[in-house]
């Protein structure tokens, strides 16, 4: 029997990983020549990082140039989860290597940029304000800790919420041979209810990642 894990197993030789191609489908889709003329595409991706960029903005007052990091983020990891759910597209981001690969190096940049230009400041967040003298030793393991753990829980989260929907939705789907005929509609309209729910999931996990990778560089930057 196959494992329900397979369907996010590229089915490709190891010299043509064409089902990791598809996080790179928006070239193709968007080409250049939709920048020079106003269209309801371009439109509508100005609206959504005006909106962006206006609900990040108070996070990290001091460096707001910042904000590309996230904004050009939110925009490749909405995209690569609403895709995702189309048919024979094959979702990017239910990889860990690809998510992994988005979350250590911005946490491993921003970490080193915080300690070279802002030591003062990030041994301040070692230790929050008010804490017991006895305490500060465990403070600062503990926040030692859950800084290092920042990537992988940026990665395993958005990884383990694409995972959970596909797998629910091929779980439906395999029940279509053993439903019977009168009950069809009943399943159609559960599939479609789960399918625009995780439309939702893709933009909200997209946005938390974002706003976390902002966080954490308000933290390393202000």
């Amino acid at each position: 029997m196959v494992s329900l894990f397979s369907i996010f197993d590229p089915s490709t030789p190891n010299f043509m990983h064409s089902n990791l191609i598809s996080t790179l489908l928006f070239i193709p889709l968007a080409p250049a020549f939709m920048w020079a003329s106003s269209n309801r595409l371009a439109k509508l991706l100005t609206l959504t990082t005006a909106y962006i960029v206006a609900e990040f903005k108070p996070l990290i007052k001091k460096s707001p140039f910042v904000l590309i990091i996230p904004v050009a983020l939110f925009i490749f990891i909405a995209y690569n989860n609403s895709v995702g759910l189309a048919p024979y597209i094959f979702t990017g981001t239910s990889q860990l290597i690809i998510t992994a690969s988005l979350a250590f190096p911005l946490w491993l940049s921003l970490t080193i940029y915080g300690w070279m230009n802002n030591t003062s400041n990030m041994l301040a967040h070692l230790i929050p304000q008010g804490t017991p003298v006895l305490i500060m030793p465990f403070m600062v393991m503990i926040e030692t800790i859950s800084n290092m753990i920042r990537p992988i829980t940026l990665a395993v989260r958005l990884t383990a919420n694409m995972v959970a929907g596909h797998l629910l939705i091929v779980l439906l789907n395999s029940a279509d041979p053993s439903t019977p005929l009168t009950m069809m509609p009943l399943l159609f309209l559960a599939k479609l209810a789960l399918l625009l729910l995780e439309l939702a999931v893709a933009f909200i996990q997209a946005y938390v990642f974002s706003v976390l990778v902002t966080l954490y560089a308000s933290e390393f930057i202000n």
